[in-house]
């Protein structure tokens, strides 16, 4: 079995993306499941209900986010309505929303979902992700066998050392966040896939899906600027990976990275 996993959404030019290029790729690919990170998916910066409506559940089955999951005001209000929207599994539990779910699919089976955040150069509130996704794998019944974590962090060596921690246990640990592709995709010894950064939906000519000079302008004079996101010269970045389907078991990671017409 083939399922997609969409790299970080970013604006209006990302979601457009997710929408013109998601349908082919189910079919070139063979995909019967897609995970799309949307934590940047209103404005570059957190989402709301507007922007999952756009994708959710016609291109995407289950979204992901990160650190900037409660940037949009209301959203703690709003992300409860969605059962298929995580946030870390690893902040309080006291705010709103869930870590992890398990989705049922027709031609795949039941899939079981994990958003976690690191800690290593993030915001302090977030708690441990690796005792909290032990916590989290004896929740999910011994009868699903597929098992995706997105692991959402800054260093590539966390995001590495999480993947050795669930080799086996989980069927792909895939990094989110940085916004740039990696060339680390690989199978590891047990079965699990890994990737330090799938990447991200944004444009080729931006840094990290903003504008180039209002970022550059901001590293020269160090003052607090605005940073608009470049919705122009969208590129998609995601991997498919290919599964064992009683096994749960990776048996290939496929990074994609593909241009629109936007």
């Amino acid at each position: 079995m083939n399922l997609l996993f969409i790299g970080d959404v970013v604006g209006k030019g990302g979601r457009k993306a997710v929408q013109e290029l998601v349908p082919e790729l189910r079919k070139e690919f063979q995909c019967s499941f897609v995970i799309a990170n949307l934590e940047n998916a209103a404005a570059g910066s957190g989402l709301n209900a507007k922007c999952i409506n756009q994708l959710h559940p016609d291109f995407v089955d289950v979204v992901t986010t990160g650190d900037h999951v409660w940037d949009q005001k209301g959203f703690d209000q709003e992300i409860d309505q969605y059962k298929a929207v995580l946030r870390p599994a690893n902040l309080s539990d006291k705010q709103p929303g869930k870590g992890f779910g398990v989705f049922r699919n027709p031609a795949c089976g039941d899939i079981a979902v994990v958003n976690l955040q690191g800690k290593v150069f993030m915001k302090d509130s977030a708690y441990c992700p690796f005792a909290k996704v032990d916590e989290t794998l004896k929740k999910i019944p011994r009868n699903i066998k597929t098992i995706i974590v997105d692991m959402h962090a800054e260093a590539t060596s966390e995001m590495a050392a999480m993947a050795y921690f669930l080799d086996g246990r989980v069927t792909a640990v895939l990094g989110t966040h940085t916004h740039v592709q990696t060339a680390d995709a690989k199978i590891l010894p047990n079965g699990t896939a890994f990737i330090s950064d799938v990447g991200m939906v944004g444009s080729e000519t931006s840094v990290l899906g903003r504008e180039v000079e209002a970022v550059i302008d901001k590293f020269v004079t160090g003052m607090p600027t605005r940073l608009p996101v470049y919705n122009k010269n969208v590129r998609l970045d995601a991997v498919v990976i290919s599964y064992n389907l009683q096994t749960g078991k990776a048996e290939k990671i496929q990074p994609i990275s593909r241009m629109t017409s936007i």
